[in-house]
């Protein structure tokens, strides 16, 4: 059987540990596909108990000390999801068939160009029976995707009595294995870049391989920022005839969550490159396919499998949708940090959607604040930073670590220690303390501040689910921490579920602002700032590859300035006028950059 299409153009990206952690459940009978988090298998072991007792579904813990506990876990919470999710969508298409307000609520819902739209507006036209309505639902509709992330990077080690285990009990390949022993039908999504060793574990699961029909059970997503980094890895997995079914474009700057800066690439350029170099990243990565399954010995599929194109990263209205659609034909549009405001659909606290509803431009900021050293989209005012702060002011940095998911430093232990636990700031803290006599008052204060700067994501990321379903928080008090993208300052209320998608197909509109700014400009800004801001911090001698990679990100933004202005030209925005001054301005402020000379 040939199951239908996704009926949306919009997908829900996985949003910190917590934030989406249950979102299929909420939402994927309404065709919607969302992205669950399988970093922690607390957090899921405590979802599956609160939603086994609320559906009433059998329970069965899974203890710490059940071997391979990791990856059992997460089997059961996806399994446990994947039941409630076809239940939830059973009931859907029984109460649409029996109601007619609730088809055309639904219908609503649905994109303009939809043919389910059209069909079920011929049915209620036509005051078609129970029977044809029934019949049509399950001939056409589809539940959204039941699909997981798992960051690469997050691939700690792990100990069994000072013992390293084997590395398929890697924190990474323990999850990928929990997905691969599921139930679901559905993909696992690889961001934060290329990890050979799990890519190579792939290998050991059968449904990630075509079946006897050439048909993949599981399917692989690559997260990417830019085309080079895709046809890289998709080549990679090619060899080991592994098959990307899709290439989910981010933008570098504009989302939620860890950033990963490109070498001033924008998010309109590299679209642009994926939509004229589709066909050839499909046959490339196909040859190379082809050869390694015949190599295995295993089914060669007929013709070259499914290649899906996708964007995410500060869409924010239905015109900005829409063109991402037509003119880079892209398959799907992540909408991601505009959901934190629908309870319907994720998982957050109402002190922190409240936090996220006020919040303004000043108040979303790019902070150091992951243990991962990587760039991390946060808000200023949550519960996290407070906790943590007042830890710094009696003396007492540093987060207890019960999680360890971010332990990934080796700089003191071998198995391990996160740069914001207290263990490892009492040593850091002690070190620079030691020096206080050989630097400046002010570089010791910054010293200190970049050791204390780290937050405990591990717990804080997780907590907004505990205080919203009233599950019992133990250990040391961490907060909330959140990370929406700069696109949350133009969305200042809750909204319903359905709301929200007539906004994102322009059947209505949930802004107050008139004055957000387009997605490509919003981008190209927090670039050039990150430029400047990235020559102005630097503290150590200018070196000759330093200036060459600086050269190079200012040719790519001019680059990418010069391709918004072709672009916007053959435009009938009505923006259009507005957005070549914003253009003009970026690129003066671009020009004035100065990069430093070697001394």
């Amino acid at each position: 059987m040939v199951l239908p299409k996704s009926i949306h153009t919009f997908h829900i990206p996985v949003m910190g540990l917590a934030y989406t952690i249950d979102s299929p459940i909420r939402v994927s009978q309404y065709g919607i596909s969302s992205v669950i988090s399988i970093i922690d298998d607390e957090l899921m072991e405590k979802m599956n108990a609160f939603y086994s007792e609320k559906f009433n579904l059998p329970y069965q813990e899974i203890s710490k000390k059940v071997q391979d506990y990791r990856a059992k876990r997460i089997t059961s919470y996806l399994n446990l999801v994947d039941t409630i999710v076809k239940e939830n969508f059973s009931k859907l298409k029984t109460e649409l068939t029996e109601t007619k307000l609730a088809l055309e609520n639904f219908r609503a819902t649905l994109p303009n160009k939809s043919s389910i739209k059209k069909g079920i507006t011929n049915l209620l036209d036509q005051g078609a029976l129970k029977g044809s309505i029934l019949n049509y639902l399950e001939r056409h509709l589809k539940a959204g995707d039941i699909d997981v992330n798992i960051m690469t990077k997050l691939d700690k080690d792990n100990f069994l009595k000072g013992e390293q285990l084997p590395v398929e009990f890697n924190d990474a390949h323990a999850s990928l294995r929990g997905f691969a022993n599921s139930n679901l039908n559905s993909s696992v999504v690889l961001s934060a870049g290329m990890n050979p060793r799990l890519y190579s574990y792939f290998e050991k699961f059968n449904d990630f391989f075509p079946d006897s029909q050439g048909q993949l059970k599981k399917k692989i997503v690559l997260k990417v920022s830019d085309y080079r980094s895709a046809t890289i890895q998709g080549k990679f997995l090619a060899k080991k005839g592994l098959w990307v079914s899709e290439y989910r474009i981010e933008s570098g700057l504009n989302c939620g969550g860890h950033a990963f800066a490109t070498d001033g690439l924008l998010l309109g350029p590299i679209l642009e490159e994926f939509k004229n170099k589709k066909a050839a990243l499909i046959q490339d990565t196909h040859d190379l396919f082809v050869k390694a399954l015949s190599l295995k010995e295993l089914v060669v599929p007929e013709q070259h499998l499914d290649l899906r194109i996708t964007v995410q990263g500060g869409v924010g209205i239905a015109d900005e949708h829409e063109f991402l659609l037509e003119n880079y034909q892209v398959d799907s549009v992540g909408w991601g940090t505009p959901f934190l405001l629908v309870p319907e659909a994720t998982s957050v606290d109402k002190h922190t959607r409240a936090l996220l509803a006020n919040a303004k431009e000043k108040d979303l900021y790019l902070s150091d604040i992951s243990p991962l050293g990587v760039p991390f989209n946060t808000i200023k005012g949550t519960t996290n930073e407070y906790h943590k702060q007042k830890r710094v002011d009696n003396n007492k940095a540093g987060s207890s670590c019960p999680k360890k998911y971010l332990a990934l430093s080796k700089e003191f232990d071998a198995e391990g220690i996160c740069t914001a636990s207290k263990k490892y700031q009492d040593v850091k803290l002690q070190e620079l303390e030691a020096k206080r006599f050989e630097v400046s008052p002010n570089m010791y204060e910054n010293a200190k501040a970049k050791i204390n700067e780290k937050a405990c994501l591990c717990v804080g990321l997780a907590n907004a689910s505990y205080l919203e379903n009233d599950i019992k928080i133990k250990g040391q008090e961490q907060g909330v921490a959140i990370c929406p993208g700069p696109n949350m300052a133009y969305f200042d209320k809750e909204v319903s579920l359905s709301k929200m998608m007539q906004h994102i197909y322009g059947n209505g509109s949930v802004l107050s602002h008139i004055n957000r700014p387009n997605m490509f400009v919003k981008e190209l800004k927090m670039y050039v700032d990150y430029f400047k801001n990235e020559i102005v911090a630097i503290s150590e001698e200018v070196t000759t590859k330093q200036i060459k990679k600086w050269k190079a990100f200012k040719s790519n933004l001019f680059n990418g300035i010069t391709y918004y202005q072709e672009l916007f030209l053959t435009s009938i925005s009505s923006e259009s006028t507005n957005i070549q001054k914003e253009l003009q301005f970026y690129k003066e402020e671009l020009i004035a950059v100065t990069i430093p000379e070697l001394e």
